[in-house]
């Protein structure tokens, strides 16, 4: 079933005429609330998942008409329509990592940052399942060693929230884990050797263990940046074995990308050098955005051993998937809205690491082509002033191309880049 004209006209005159603001805050609880009635209310006029493709199509392509609050509640009723007709059993696993979110983790009355964000999860998931046919979900909140115990904090909320009785959520802390040598923190000391990566691993490895039927493990951010409402967009091309692996992007034609601050060319020259050196991952220009699902059956295969227990895991699992089963990672466009005030990563800039990081596990997983060994050898090269002066000098051949041409085009080279950093 495609959405007649007439019906696609219907619903965006509906739209045009609820006022809505210009704006979208994913941590605004009335904004929250009011995005997914918004959808509940599309769900009624338009129930099928193609004709819900349809509609999201022409929206997008008249974005500047129709409100951003529109455009992301189109995204969360495909996403639970697509579910609703999958008609076999679907358990989704969530998992998190938690590290200084002792203010995020807060409703708004309790602190000017908060986003209540484990409540609010649970009621996306809620919400998304609610109706669905033979369908479960279970979450995973992991600490990665936070001071200020947002573990702590997590399991409170869970444990004296009257509302949130009976959910299937738990708290495990990487601290714990690595005292007792779990397989998936090995060879780690400490939760010092962990950014992030040793706890969504961890928690995945754990959720996996469950082994249900139809059982999809997602990791996501601690922050509401990425509404759960869409893990539909990820679950059902798994579920349905077109892929093995389906991640969010913010990059591709069908996407929506709110994001403050400037233009990054970090970020910029960061994709064009990853790209160097992984052929296998080239169709895919956005690695690092928060929200990925594997079949649990994959992750039991692909979480441990692990080389990278930082940020750059996801390209490890990543990897590990394309060369099990190439080409069959999905890649789902998805409505991101950045949530910065509190972020525990902004100040980070963690890009030379991630590439020293994926330095050696191209070194591990492949045979680098001479081409790639350059690459490598300048990633391994560079020092924190080197790197510093080469994005202060980002040649203007990447500073002008869209990171989604970079997979095939090469036309700057290592020793270029080796020579404006000032190794040689």
């Amino acid at each position: 079933m495609q959405c007649p004209r007439f019906c696609a006209i219907l619903v965006t005159m509906k739209i045009l005429l609820k006022n809505l603001p210009g704006n979208l805050d994913l941590t605004d609880p009335e904004h929250l609330n009011r995005v997914v009635k918004l959808a509940d209310e599309i769900l009624a006029e338009v129930p099928v998942a193609a004709a819900l493709t349809t509609l999201e199509d022409e929206w997008l392509a008249d974005r500047d008409r129709i409100p951003l609050m529109a455009q992301v509640a189109v995204k969360l009723a495909r996403s639970k329509a697509a579910l609703a007709a999958l008609g076999r059993p679907i358990h989704l696993s969530v998992v998190f990592a938690v590290y200084r979110e002792h203010q995020r983790i807060l409703t708004r009355d309790e602190h000017p940052y908060g986003e209540d964000f484990l409540r609010e999860k649970i009621r996306q998931l809620r919400w998304l399942f609610d109706g669905v046919a033979d369908a479960s979900w279970d979450l995973t909140v992991v600490d990665d060693g936070c001071p200020e115990g947002s573990g702590h904090l997590a399991q409170k909320i869970l444990r004296d929230s009257p509302e949130l009785q009976g959910v299937d959520a738990r708290v495990l802390f990487l601290a714990d884990a690595i005292e007792s040598d779990h397989p998936v923190t090995q060879p780690m000391h400490s939760t010092d050797e962990s950014r992030k990566g040793g706890s969504i691993l961890l928690g995945m490895w754990e959720a996996a263990q469950r082994d249900l039927p139809g059982q999809v493990v997602l990791f996501t951010d601690a922050d509401l940046s990425t509404h759960l409402g869409q893990a539909g967009s990820l679950i059902v091309p798994i579920l349905r074995g077109e892929s093995v692996a389906a991640i969010g992007s913010r990059r591709e034609p069908q996407s929506i990308s709110i994001k403050t601050g400037t233009r990054n060319l970090r970020g910029k020259l960061f994709i064009y050098l990853w790209k160097r050196l992984f052929p296998p991952l080239r169709e895919i220009i956005d690695t690092q955005c928060g929200f990925k699902a594997f079949p649990a059956e994959l992750v039991r295969k692909i979480a441990a051993p692990a080389l990278e227990k930082q940020f750059a895991f996801d390209i490890e699992l990543l990897l590990k998937s394309e060369m099990r089963y190439p080409g069959k990672i999905f890649k789902a466009p998805v409505a991101w809205i950045d949530s910065e005030a509190a972020s525990t990563t902004t100040d980070l800039q963690p890009y030379l690491p991630m590439l020293k990081a994926m330095a050696g596990m191209a070194r591990h997983y492949l045979k680098p082509s001479a081409e790639a060994m350059r690459f490598i050898e300048l990633i391994e090269a560079l020092d924190e002033p080197a790197w510093d002066h080469l994005v202060g000098l980002v040649p203007t051949e990447i500073a002008e191309r869209e990171p989604h041409t970079f997979g095939d085009w090469a036309g700057v080279s290592a020793d270029q880049l080796r020579l404006i950093s000032g190794l040689d």
